[in-house]
C-alpha cells in the first residue's frame, strides 16, 4: 500500500517550526509496511489544500495529514478534507463532552470557537484526544484511507501510535515485521560492505541502513499472512547479521539508545563512572544522566574547557599541556585518570579537541578529537577526526566517547574483544 503524508501548516513553509511530524510518521509507517511515495507541506490555504488533497487521494491508498485541526478560522483541515470527500460536518456527542470536561478540569470557560471541534465528517471514524481538544479523523472511502491528525507532536504520536496502527494493521493486506539492529563504532559504508552479499540478493526479508551520528541502525523486515511466519523469515538473516558484525552491535531492542545500554553495562558490572569534558561541555554526561537509573552509577561531571580547569579540576600537568598542547592523547589520558582519581570512579571517560570553527593548524585540524578512557588506574586515548561544522563535531565526538566506554568496558570486564567476530572496529 502507498501512503503519502501532507504537513499543514503556514508556519512551516515559513520555517518557524520544524516538520518533525512528517519524518516521524515516514518512520513509523516505513515499520508498517506502507510505502511512501510522496510528502508535502501546505499553508492553511483552503485552494492549495484542496488541490493537495484531490491529488493524494487519487494516487495513494493512505494518505495522512497532520496539523489544521485546532479552532481558529485559518485550522482547514477537516473542513477541506470533508469537502474533498463529499461528506457533511455533523455533531459529535462525545466528543462535545470532551471538550466540556477538558476545560473544566483546567478551570476555564470554554471559547466558543472551540466547539467547531466537535463537529466531524458523517459516516467518519473518530480518534478521540485525551492529551488535547482536537480529535482525529478517519474517513474511508473505497480503497482510500484520509488520515487527519493534530499538529502538535505531544498529541499527534500518542493518537497514531494508540489508535492509527492498530487502524492500519486491520487494512494492510499482508503482516509486516521488523526487528531493528542496532551498531556503533563502525560506518555505514562498512556495514554495508561486511553485508553486501546479503543486502544485494535481499528480497524477504528486506534490509534497509540508516546512519545516525557514530550509529548506524539497521531494520531488517520481512511480510507474511500472519506476524509469526514474518518472524521466522527475519530471525535467520539477524542471526547472520550478528555473527558478522559482533561486539558493534550493542542492541537489537528499538527502544534502547547508546547510552541507555552503556548504563546497563555499568550497572551489570557494578561500575561507577565520571566524566572530564572539554570541547563537548557536558554533552556526554548530559546523554548518560538522561537514562533513568543513571544515578546508581554516575559519580561527577567535570567541564573543563580551559587549560586552567584541567589542571585544577582534574589533575592534568602543566609540562603536558605545554608539551604537547590541550589537543593531544597525553592530556586525554591524563584528564582521564584524574577524573577516576578526584572522584573514586570505576571508570572515566575524557574528550579534549577543536570543535572549530577557527583554531586549526597543519598538525591539529579542525575537527580533531582525543578520547580517553581510564578503568582501574589503566588508560587509553583513541584520535578522531571529524567533519563538519561547530555543533556537528561535538555532537559526534559525544558519540563516539560513548561507544569508547562502552567498548573499554566490554574488553575489560566482559573480556569481549570487538575483533572475536567480523571485522574490528577502527578508532
Amino acid at each position: 500500500m502507498k501512503v503519502e503524508i501532507i504537513s499543514v501548516g503556514t508556519e512551516i513553509l515559513m520555517g518557524n517550526i520544524v516538520n518533525t511530524n512528517a519524518a516521524y510518521l515516514a518512520g513509523e509507517c516505513a515499520k508498517l509496511g506502507l510505502v511512501c511515495y510522496y510528502q508535502s507541506v501546505v499553508g492553511d490555504n483552503e485552494e492549495r489544500l484542496t488541490a493537495e488533497i484531490k491529488t493524494a487521494v487519487g494516487r495513494s491508498d493512505v494518505v495522512i495529514l497532520s496539523g489544521g485541526l485546532g479552532p481558529t478560522e485559518d485550522d482547514l483541515t477537516k473542513e477541506t478534507a470533508a469537502k474533498v470527500m463529499g461528506k457533511n460536518l455533523v455533531s459529535d456527542a462525545k466528543q462535545r463532552q470532551d471538550i466540556s470536561d477538558y476545560f473544566a478540569k483546567l478551570g476555564r470557560d470554554i471559547p466558543e470557537s472551540n466547539w467547531k471541534q466537535a463537529m466531524v465528517p458523517e459516516g467518519s471514524k473518530v480518534l478521540y484526544n485525551p492529551n488535547g481538544t482536537a480529535p482525529g479523523i478517519i474517513i474511508s472511502e473505497g480503497n482510500v484511507h484520509l488520515i487527519l491528525l493534530p499538529g502538535p507532536p505531544s498529541e499527534m504520536k500518542p493518537m497514531f501510535e494508540d489508535q492509527v496502527i492498530p487502524y492500519l494493521k486491520e487494512v494492510v493486506p499482508d503482516c509486516l515485521y521488523s526487528k531493528t539492529i542496532k551498531v556503533c563504532g563502525i560506518g555505514e559504508s562498512k556495514v554495508a560492505s561486511i553485508l553486501s552479499d546479503i543486502i544485494s540478493k535481499q528480497t524477504n526479508p528486506t534490509i534497509a541502513t540508516y546512519a545516525k551520528p557514530g550509529e548506524v541502525h539497521l531494520r531488517v523486515t520481512a511480510k507474511a499472512a500472519d506476524e509469526e511466519e514474518a518472524k521466522r523469515l527475519v530471525k535467520p538473516v539477524v542471526k547472520e547479521i550478528k555473527n558478522r558484525l559482533g561486539a558493534t552491535i550493542y542492541t537489537t531492542r528499538e527502544d534502547v539508545t547508546l547510552e541507555q545500554d552503556v548504563v546497563e553495562l555499568l550497572t551489570a558490572n557494578n561500575l561507577t563512572i565520571s566524566t572530564a569534558e572539554s570541547c563537548t561541555g557536558g554533552m556526554v554526561s548530559s546523554r548518560i544522566i538522561n537514562v533513568p537509573g543513571a544515578s546508581d552509577v554516575f559519580k561527577y561531571g567535570f567541564i573543563t574547557y580551559s587549560n586552567k580547569a584541567k589542571r585544577k579540576l582534574v589533575g592534568v600537568k602543566k609540562s603536558t599541556l605545554e608539551k604537547y598542547t590541550a589537543v593531544s592523547e597525553q592530556v586525554a589520558n591524563e584528564m582521564a585518570k584524574g577524573a577516576a582519581a578526584e572522584s573514586k570512579a570505576d571508570v572515566a571517560i575524557s574528550v579534549t579537541g577543536l570543535a572549530g570553527p577557527g583554531g586549526g593548524t597543519d598538525e591539529i585540524p579542525v575537527g580533531t578529537v582525543f578520547i580517553g578512557c581510564s578503568i582501574k588506574g589503566e588508560s587509553k586515548a583513541y584520535k578522531y577526526i571529524f567533519s563538519g561544522n561547530r555543533q556537528r563535531i561535538r555532537e559526534q565526538a559525544t558519540s563516539a566517547a560513548l561507544t569508547v566506554l562502552r567498548k573499554s568496558v566490554l574488553e575489560y570486564y566482559s573480556k569481549v574483544t570487538f575483533s572475536d567476530k567480523g571485522s574490528p572496529i577502527s578508532f
